[in-house]
């Protein structure tokens, strides 16, 4: 799936003639992996098209764990259901948001009649499998001794609304976008639900988007009910991780160049790291931190930086070798199996001393992307900090 990026006016003439396409014999299902932009962006969908349609429902591919995405969901009042795979059946299209169908397992082999996505265009599964031209299909080839031909490939299922625009911060924006274009006045719960999901992907315009982003945000301003965005952005913790907080005070550790590592031992999910890594970001004097602990048979390990140094290079450096890792200027994150460990070495102390003393490899041509954070995948820069997945 490679399409040219569509400009707003091109973009803005197949919304509208996709939009009078729809029929009220339609029961349409809008998948998501939950995250602010992705749920805000599938409610703005289904205002789009609800009152054309018999039925519009949005389901979400993965649990949501995160007090801020479970505040959005509460407060704003967002119907994103579990998505039950032997229920497709029962509806007859489905779209897709701030995501693409290669992006998860799980959309490979649904027929998605509208994709609208901000990050870069990536082939569609059936695409990414094709042969050459010339060549046999991988699973149906034909027999190269008795001269039976090859087994014919079905055609790529082609989306009737296909929107990809990474020069976009945030699919929030670009719903914005067609709201605005169709003269649809969002309500205050939409329009905060957008409102937060650019916030979130561009991280308040400190580490991405432009003068549409800003200035959808400024138009949202005016419908939205900022004081449920109060409370979802400052639901940052849950009661129960509490004790986790005093466990890493307890375990803190120096590290060169100003930093810090605190270990958490076993816990649940990598959600729990990556919580306590954002709260020491606020700790005055504190250059760079490294959360680590244990997540089934993994050890992961979330870094977070003030900048004067690119921790995406650290945690490749002192991790490439065992797991993966990497990650950008201020945030990074790796991931290693237990078996890794040296015999004989506790795993905090097998962090402790890499971080001590590896040193950063050279500058490769393309660095490998960082590994995805629990809640969100690493696919550019957007849900490390607010994804859920």
């Amino acid at each position: 799936m490679s399409p040219a990026t569509p400009t707003n006016a091109a973009a803005m003439r197949a919304m509208r003639e996709w939009r009078r396409s729809l029929t009220k014999d339609q029961r349409w299902c809008i998948l998501i992996t939950a995250d602010p932009d992705a749920l805000a962006s599938a409610l703005a969908l289904k205002r789009i098209m609800q009152a054309r349609v018999r039925s519009v429902d949005i389901a979400r591919t993965n649990e949501v764990t995160r007090p801020d995405n479970l505040a959005m969901i509460r407060y704003l009042r967002i119907p994103a259901r579990q998505w039950q795979p032997e229920k497709a059946a029962s509806y007859t299209h489905f779209a897709i948001v701030d995501s693409q169908p290669s992006h998860n397992p799980a959309y490979f082999d649904i027929p998605f009649d509208v994709i609208i996505d901000h990050h870069p265009p990536r082939p569609l599964p059936q695409e990414a499998a094709a042969p050459a031209p010339g060549g046999r299909p991988a699973e149906n080839g034909g027999d190269p001794e008795d001269g039976t031909p090859p087994a014919k490939a079905a055609p790529p299922h082609v989306p009737a609304l296909l929107d990809i625009r990474p020069g976009f911060g945030a699919t929030s924006t670009m719903m914005t976008r067609y709201l605005q274009g169709l003269r649809i006045s969002p309500t205050p719960h939409l329009a905060t639900a957008l409102l937060y999901g650019i916030r979130t992907d561009t991280a308040a315009f400190e580490r991405s988007g432009g003068e549409d982003d800003l200035r959808a945000y400024q138009w949202l301003s005016r419908f939205a009910d900022t004081g449920i965005l109060r409370r979802i952005i400052r639901s940052e913790y849950l009661r129960a991780w509490l004790p986790l907080f005093s466990r890493a005070f307890r375990s803190l550790r120096d590290c060169r160049g100003g930093g810090v590592q605190a270990w958490l031992n076993e816990v649940d999910t990598g959600d729990l790291l990556v919580a306590v890594a954002d709260f020491f970001t606020r700790v005055h004097g504190l250059k760079w931190v490294a959360v680590s602990g244990i997540v089934g048979k993994k050890v992961i390990v979330i870094f977070r930086g003030d900048g004067s140094r690119d921790i995406g290079r650290l945690a490749d450096a002192c991790f490439h070798d065992v797991g993966s890792a990497g990650g950008h200027r201020t945030l990074g994150r790796a991931e290693f199996p237990l078996s890794a460990v040296t015999p004989g070495m506790k795993p905090a102390d097998f962090v402790q001393h890499r971080l001590m003393s590896r040193k950063l490899r050279p500058l490769p041509v393309q660095q490998s992307p960082a590994p995805a954070e629990t809640e969100g995948d690493e696919r550019d820069h957007d849900r490390d900090a607010h994804g859920d997945n």
